[in-house]
């Protein structure tokens, strides 16, 4: 129960993290102007992958691990939902990624802030997966039933 309660946790707060970055710290990001957002997102995207990863997949082992463990088909579905997040961000928002890094590209320009529109629809896409993984894991009866007991 105990894993299933941490993997849980990982859920959550990736969940959080991520619907914070998409309607928190994006739109702040955006309302300092073109140049300064793309200069803001190096740091920001540094800090915040390291985070997101760690909590995506540590929480997808847990959960798979309390999924064998726990006989549970829908807490294997959540934690390979939490998974997929990782390669979804390396095949699809990275190249995003890639080139609002890039020493070349002009921050002050339009295709700067074309890409990092982009970059923010693509991470709502994380954003909305995590909702829906962790509304999995929290309708979890296993977990309701260790909530009630303890």
């Amino acid at each position: 129960m105990v894993l299933l309660a941490l993997a849980t946790v990982c859920a959550g707060t990736f969940f959080g993290a991520a619907i914070y970055i998409n309607f928190v710290e994006h739109p702040a990001r955006m309302s300092c102007g073109r140049e300064l957002a793309v200069r803001e997102f190096g740091p920001s995207y540094a800090r915040a992958s390291v985070m997101q990863a760690t909590l995506a997949i540590l929480g997808c082992l847990i959960g798979l691990i309390a999924a064998w463990s726990l006989r549970d088909l829908t807490t294997a579905i959540s934690a390979a939902l939490l998974g997929l997040v990782v390669p979804f961000t390396l095949i699809v928002i990275f190249p995003t990624n890639k080139q609002l890094l890039a020493p070349s590209l002009d921050a002050a320009s339009e295709s700067a802030g074309a890409l990092l529109a982009r970059w923010n629809r693509l991470h709502a896409v994380r954003s909305v997966l995590s909702i829906v993984l962790s509304r999995l894991a929290l309708s979890n009866k296993r977990l309701k039933l260790a909530a009630r007991v303890d």
